[in-house]
């Protein structure tokens, strides 16, 4: 299966949208808003567009990940980071390593771009074969209530979190 992965542009939003929807539809741990967090986000100041990918088999976009920017904060300092929300694949195509590839794609671009590390919350079995560990374990938290197991984060760059903790801020596009 070849999939390519490209950024998104608008004429995929509407797409985008509708596999986000579908893609989160079922989910007990979700909200079932995914796709409106999307649309927010790409009118955020923290979006990054080089950060929202779209995957593609034959022409036709089945898949979707968005990074964009965020803060760890502490009262002294503010370090920048990455928040990884959503990645979404539509369900005719889920389990067949799409959104691996995009999180996969998307580290590389954002080590490119000079980010040294992405936060997540999501699911604890999945995420830790990509290199997400535990954020407790460096001393970062989410501004919300959610299990310790399922905050996670990425060092981009070794050993770039040596010296960061503290709560990471979201762009206020995040919670509607």
């Amino acid at each position: 299966m070849k999939i390519n992965i490209r950024q998104e542009t608008p004429s995929d939003y509407q797409v985008v949208e509708q596999i986000g929807e579908a893609a989160f539809q079922n989910m007990e741990q979700s909200d079932q808003s995914e796709h409106l967090l999307v649309a927010r986000l790409r009118t955020a100041a923290a979006f990054v567009s080089e950060l929202s990918l779209v995957a593609s088999l034959e022409e036709k976009i089945v898949g979707h990940i968005l990074l964009t920017k965020i803060k760890i904060k502490t009262e002294q300092t503010a370090f920048e980071s990455l928040a990884l929300a959503p990645v979404s694949v539509h369900p005719n195509y889920q389990r067949q390593g799409i959104g691996g590839q995009l999180i996969t794609h998307a580290h590389a671009i954002a080590k490119d771009l000079g980010f040294s590390s992405i936060v997540l919350v999501g699911h604890e079995d999945y995420y830790p074969r990509f290199g997400y560990q535990e954020a407790a374990k460096y001393g970062v938290k989410v501004p919300f209530d959610a299990p310790s197991a399922n905050v996670m984060l990425i060092e981009l760059q070794p050993n770039s979190l040596d010296e960061v903790q503290g709560v990471v801020e979201y762009a206020p596009e995040f919670f509607g």
